[in-house]
């Protein structure tokens, strides 16, 4: 059992499909105490491939070949963080379906545990799908013990702008995270999955780079119209989305050029959360984005333009965008350990706070 402030390692291989982050934090799984280093392990072009190919694919079906991806991505990469006591491994997320199959992480935690020789945390997900929640997002614990690091004193939100986005309104007035009221998350829409997909397919590059192609182009609002009559925005949060929900963007925008078709799903992130935004309790005092979409200017003056308060990457609070996901894990992780609650109605919709993960050991 873990009493005191810890150094945990997370991880995390997001939706972007571009490679695992690595970040320790001190933390007793309530309060953090303080930030360690980070590491980075990039895909390689047939590592994202053999990835990309198991995108909504379930356990028992051929998924070798991404399976060994990921477990030695993490093995080498985490490998390099001998310090850590206990590690966060939330693995690749395949597919997810709360209300129907279920949700599924690609990766053997037991066998990080072999690996690495030391205790790893994984499987976060589960537990919360079984009682009736959505299982993700699973940040927002983490989001409000970086409210009390911050010492903030009104409603702010932060968006995570990865493959999809999703948001966390938190109250920093509140004593803890399962507390009602303290916290409501939900996923938005659409983020950087269709954008990415779209340079994928058009001109085999990984990403708008800084928004350059979007910035040429003219926003079809027919299009944006259209995908914002989708039954997802009528539901009340929380709720969550897999990757491909919105795969039939591809579509709406496939008679555009490039640079239209560009602009119009980096609006279509923006369109998005400002109707996600109409579910927070009180206006949140401001927006902090992290994950990869906070480097898209032109998807941040977007944002910044259709939110009624100010919007800015969270670098700005002195957080680091890049590593904040990963830091979750490592947080949840210590959680776990303490048998502490890791999502609560607010957050995924379950029926009671519960907390999720299986704790594997080596030895």
């Amino acid at each position: 059992m873990i009493e005191g402030p810890v150094w945990a390692l997370g991880a995390m291989s997001g939706t972007s499909l571009d490679g695992v982050d690595a970040a320790l934090v001190c933390t007793d799984g309530v309060r953090v105490k303080g930030f360690g280093r980070t590491g980075y392990r990039e895909y390689s072009g047939p590592e994202r491939a053999a990835l990309r190919a198991a995108l909504g694919r379930w356990p028992g079906e051929d998924l070798d070949a991404a399976a060994r991806v990921v477990q030695r991505a993490h093995e080498v990469l985490l490998a390099e963080f001998p310090e850590a006591e206990i590690v966060g491994f939330h693995g690749q997320t395949l597919a997810h379906e709360p209300k129907g199959r279920g949700t599924h992480q690609l990766g053997c935690g037991a066998a990080l545990a072999q690996a690495l020789g030391r205790p790893v945390v994984w499987d976060f997900r589960s537990a919360d799908v079984r009682l009736g929640g959505e299982g993700a997002p699973l940040a927002p614990f983490y989001h409000f013990a970086l409210a009390k690091w911050l010492e903030a004193e009104r409603p702010f939100a932060i968006l995570n702008l990865g493959g999809v986005g999703n948001l966390t309104w938190v109250d920093p007035r509140k004593s803890a995270p399962e507390e009602e009221g303290a916290l409501l998350a939900f996923d938005t829409g659409p983020a950087n999955a269709p954008l990415d997909d779209l340079m994928q397919a058009r001109l085999g590059q990984r990403q708008d780079e800084g928004g350059r192609l979007a910035a040429q182009g003219t926003v079809a609002e027919g299009a944006l119209e259209r995908l914002m009559q989708a039954h997802f925005f009528d539901r009340m949060p929380p709720k969550s989305l897999d990757r491909g929900d919105f795969a039939f963007l591809s579509d709406m925008v496939a008679e555009l050029p490039d640079a239209d078709a560009a602009a119009t799903l980096t609006a279509a992130v923006a369109a998005s959360v400002m109707r996600g935004m109409e579910h927070c309790p009180v206006p949140p005092e401001r927006v902090l984005v992290t994950g990869g979409g906070r480097r898209n200017p032109v998807m941040m003056q977007m944002l910044a333009a259709a939110l009624d308060c100010p919007v800015a990457p969270v670098e700005e609070a002195g957080l680091d965008g890049d590593m904040l996901e990963a830091q979750a894990f490592a947080y949840l992780a210590v959680r776990v350990a303490r048998g502490l609650p890791t999502s609560a109605p607010g957050t995924t919709g379950v029926r009671a706070a519960v907390g999720g993960g299986t704790v594997s050991r080596a030895g």
